[in-house]
């Protein structure tokens, strides 16, 4: 199974977050989850400021249309980006991987 579906009118990622990395980028699908490291450091909400940057930046859309739903404290999480389209979410993500 995809770890980006469509609900609706938005797209939810689930993703497994590695805070602290030398840069922020997607490495790959890893249990059913979209890898992304993050430079942030895992303190104050630091790694989810990152991830949602990247993922607004690298989707091109505002940031205020990316929420983390769950897992605001945990490195797995489910992200629900607003009013966009799937196949424009996985294109710019993933390349095809899905």
């Amino acid at each position: 199974m995809c770890p980006i579906f469509a609900e609706g009118r938005d797209v939810i990622i689930h993703v497994k977050v590695v805070p602290g990395a030398s840069r922020t980028k997607i490495a790959g699908l890893l249990g059913g989850r979209v890898k992304i490291l993050v430079a942030a450091p895992p303190e104050k909400g630091k790694a989810n400021i990152a991830l949602v940057s990247y993922l607004a930046k690298s989707c091109g859309i505002h940031k205020r249309d990316v929420v983390v739903e769950s897992g605001q404290s945990s490195p797995l999480k489910t992200v629900r980006i607003r009013n966009t389209e799937l196949l424009h979410v996985r294109e710019r993500l993933l390349s095809g991987s899905c």
